[in-house]
């Protein structure tokens, strides 16, 4: 009915054709171009030369500072040694006698000098012996290792390997250690080697690892835990399984049943952006182990 409205509504337009009337000439066609006209355009100079729109400013201070530290450093001692030095040269000269008089203007101006004088000295000095500690990736002590739980389907062990390479080739993480429901999942990258041999890397005891501290206030958060100098940390004497140079440290929760950590050699060498993604690569390491579990209980059921 609405279709019938609108076409009713349409007005319609008939056009009468008188039959002595010629009809009209059909549109005429573009003209050809000449095979002589080029085919192709030359852009102009002006934009081939890229962008010419607002540069980044560049501070020019901040780069000088930053290439003379070491002469910034010295300034303040060398303004207040030749500070100094002018009030000396000045008091001898101008004939006031050398001795610090209390009532005489000059002699109270002198003081003030020297006071701010001994100051850039002092300065200049703290300046020098105060210097921000490079840091710096260090090589970890101890052995190249690949430990796998042999239950593990396929296709499980292609995601562990695939987080694995990620990490070590995006990040500063050289070890890797994956513990899910009482079990060593994974053990990859350098560990500690063992004191009986030294080829062999120290033995992970899954039950005793989630039974301590450091897991149980991961577990208790839910939240990732970050140490960033693992050196300052009492904890560390839980994870004697990584290498005992080890800078930093991830402990990344598997949801209620695992733990990954993940071990750095630089201090402070995971972004906020690293553990954003280190946060999602546990959630779906979780979504899988946790498939892989339910499989395995599955094909249990099913033997028996």
């Amino acid at each position: 009915m609405e279709a019938g409205n609108l076409l009713l509504r349409r007005p319609i337009v008939i056009r009468i054709i008188n039959p002595k009337q010629p009809p009209p000439p059909p549109p005429s066609l573009p003209p050809r171009l000449p095979s002589s006209f080029p085919r192709s355009f030359r852009v102009s100079s002006n934009l081939q030369r890229g962008y010419r729109g607002p540069k980044p400013r560049r501070e020019w201070v901040a780069d000088w500072v930053s290439r003379n530290d070491d002469a910034v450093r010295s300034l303040p001692i060398y303004v207040g040694a030749v500070s100094l030095l002018a009030v000396l040269v000045n008091r001898g000269v101008s004939g006031i006698a050398p001795v610090a008089d209390a009532s005489s203007s000059q002699s109270r101006a002198d003081l003030l000098t020297l006071g701010l004088a001994v100051t850039n000295i002092l300065a200049g000095l703290v300046w020098l012996s105060i210097r921000p500690k490079t840091i710096v990736a260090v090589s970890p002590q101890g052995v190249e290792c690949l430990r796998l739980n042999s239950h593990l389907p396929d296709f499980v062990i292609s995601e562990l390997i695939w987080i694995w390479e990620s990490l070590s080739a995006a990040t500063c993480c050289r070890s890797l250690v994956i513990v899910y429901d009482s079990k060593l999942i994974l053990q990859t990258g350098v560990a500690a080697s063992s004191s009986a041999n030294d080829r062999e890397a120290v033995p992970i005891d899954a039950s005793t690892l989630m039974q301590g501290a450091l897991y149980r206030s991961v577990l208790n958060s839910g939240s990732q835990s970050y140490l960033a100098n693992l050196s300052l940390y009492p904890g560390k004497s839980e994870l004697p399984f990584l290498p005992p140079n080890m800078q930093a440290v991830i402990l990344q929760p598997l949801g209620d049943k695992g733990i990954a950590i993940i071990g750095g050699d630089t201090i402070r060498g995971f972004t906020t952006s690293d553990q954003a993604w280190i946060s999602l690569l546990g959630d779906k390491l979780d979504a899988t182990l946790t498939k892989c579990a339910n499989n395995l209980v599955v094909a249990v059921q099913d033997r028996d």
